[in-house]
């Protein structure tokens, strides 16, 4: 070893947020990250809209549990800002195999493009982190799929409104109570979006699907359309069958097969 690398890890040690030592990730949670989306939605109870529209889509890279919960927890909330070199590249990957078949359905106008926006942090989650986690991942969703010659810009749309708290530790009514009204077009949103835009939405974790659904809430009250929404990884339903949990873990393309074709598959229609 290098012995200026040397000294610097035993002044400035580094571990997997797994507990692997001296590695900033280990390969065993890079490759968690390494497979193509899965469909999740069904396992989010409060993405169905009551109103017999089917519940948007959301496509995720992986479980939120074992060591990607580890991963996830210290990037957002322990300051492993640098694991942004991990999951942005990861997000990107997939994305990039997804975007052919979101391109047929991305506009409702020729020439248009398909507005990223990322869901919004509470105003208290942004003091206490210093920086917004899903931004990074929303300009990794938004290169993806101009890799893929989709269309697409991003646009920090939204932002929240209120005391509301973080949603982690809250349980499903809970959660729906706490984003209340709480997400708001911003006037830069606005401007940026037009009268009339097709969005993908952007997070970090899918649990219950409450944060998700206001931001669909928000941006159709608006005007605009929701084509679906990307997460790095998604709490495994409760009644799940352990054999969903573990094709899902191992990035089995249950969904859209080796290459997408059609967006049918994929996509519920856009909200017209």
């Amino acid at each position: 070893m290098h012995p200026v690398r040397e000294l610097a890890r035993l002044l400035l040690p580094v571990a997997c947020p797994c507990g692997e030592p001296d590695v900033r990730w280990c390969a065993r949670c890079a490759a968690l990250l390494a497979g193509p989306f899965s469909r999740v939605e069904r396992g989010a109870p409060r993405l169905d809209r009551l109103d017999g529209v089917p519940p948007v889509p959301v496509w995720a890279l992986t479980p939120y549990a074992g060591p990607v919960r580890d991963v996830v927890v210290h990037w957002k909330d322990r300051g492993r800002a640098d694991l942004d070199r991990l999951l942005a590249p990861a997000l990107r990957r997939a994305v990039r195999r997804l975007g052919p078949a979101l391109g047929p359905a991305q506009s409702p106008a020729p020439g248009g493009t398909l507005a990223v926006v990322p869901v919004p942090s509470t105003g208290a989650a942004r003091r206490a982190r210093g920086r917004e986690p899903v931004a990074v991942l929303a300009r990794a969703v938004t290169s993806g799929l101009r890799d893929a010659g989709v269309p697409a810009h991003l646009v920090p749309a939204l932002a929240r409104t209120g005391p509301g708290r973080d949603q982690v530790g809250l349980g499903a009514r809970a959660r729906g109570r706490n984003l209340a009204g709480s997400v708001r077009m911003t006037r830069r949103g606005a401007r940026a979006l037009g009268k009339r835009s097709v969005c993908i939405l952007v997070d970090d974790v899918l649990t219950t699907g409450a944060t998700l659904a206001a931001v669909e809430r928000a941006l159709e009250g608006c005007g605009h359309d929701v084509l679906g929404a990307t997460v790095l990884a998604a709490t495994p339903a409760p009644g799940a069958r352990a054999a969903e949990r573990r094709a899902m873990a191992e990035g089995v393309k249950a969904t859209y097969g080796s290459e997408p074709e059609s967006v049918t598959d994929l996509c519920r229609p856009v909200h017209r």
